[in-house]
């Protein structure tokens, strides 16, 4: 019985040393396998996280200059709103200028078209009632007279009229017939680069610089203790400025330029020029 026992003991302990050796082997491939994915799972989500802050950082970056975009953009859209209430209030005061202008540029020409059509219903009611010779001959004498007014209104025509209506002389000639029509008083004048400011009328102008290949000028005008330069002006454009004297424009026109001097003329209202101006204006040179 004893030995029975014995060789039950010794067997029974055989197998469990494999077994405990297995269940090891298997435990310690159980901790390895656990801790190499426990390792690619922190592997993982490092590279997760650091692909979230990558991205995070992007979207940030994004954001602020996103930012700042609309910012400028909203920068940029007043700046546009300022520049276009100003350019809205000078184009009203422009339409308003030209309107005046075309609204007496009309009147204008219907006073010239009256004036034709009375002096050729006059010529034909005189040439109707008088039959005699020496009244024929007396009429071909005025047929004459009204020739030339006819053909002075006609070149009259032909130049051109300033924003403000009146008509804009480009010589010597053309000055002479704005003279004969007695609307407006008329100074020609020469001013040289070297001289500086020179008297012309009731104001005092100075040529600054002239392009001759561009037909251009600066000049400064002076006018009532006050200055005022015009820069890069095209010959025959005209420039208005008013006075303390006069309520309607006075207005300045240079003809022909060259190197050294620029000559032109101030066209000034019936009775606007101070008293000086008058008692200077001789010829109106």
């Amino acid at each position: 019985m004893s030995d029975e026992y014995n060789v039950e003991t010794k067997s029974g302990a055989s197998w469990h040393l494999p077994a405990i050796i297995v269940l090891g082997l298997i435990a310690i491939g159980g901790l390895a396998f656990g801790w190499n994915a426990s390792s690619k799972l922190d592997a993982t989500q490092q590279a997760v996280t650091t692909q979230v802050n990558s991205f995070k950082q992007g979207v940030e970056q994004d954001m602020s200059s996103l930012k700042d975009r609309i910012a400028q953009d909203e920068k940029a859209n007043t700046d546009l709103q300022g520049d276009l209430k100003v350019i809205t209030d000078k184009l009203k005061i422009t339409q308003g200028q030209l309107k005046k202008a075309r609204a007496e540029a009309v009147a204008a020409n219907q006073d010239t078209t009256q004036k034709l059509t009375a002096l050729d219903t006059g010529l034909r009611t005189e040439l109707a009632t008088k039959a005699a010779s020496d009244d024929l001959k007396n009429v071909d004498t005025k047929v004459g007279g009204v020739r030339t007014d006819l053909d002075t209104t006609r070149e009259d025509l032909k130049m051109a009229r300033s924003e403000m209506g009146t008509l804009i002389a480009r010589n010597h000639d053309e000055i002479d017939q704005l003279r004969r029509m007695g609307q407006r008083d008329y100074y020609e004048f020469t001013v040289t680069r070297k001289a500086g400011a020179q008297k012309v009328g009731m104001v005092q102008v100075e040529l600054k610089d002239t392009n001759t290949k561009k037909n251009q000028f600066t000049i400064n005008v002076l006018a009532d203790d006050k200055s005022f330069e015009k820069k890069n002006r095209s010959v025959n454009e005209p420039i208005f400025f008013y006075t303390g004297g006069t309520r309607q424009a006075v207005e300045l026109v240079i003809n022909k330029v060259s190197k050294t001097a620029a000559t032109g003329y101030l066209s000034v209202p019936k009775n606007g020029g101070s008293s000086t101006a008058s008692n200077n204006s001789g010829n109106g040179q």
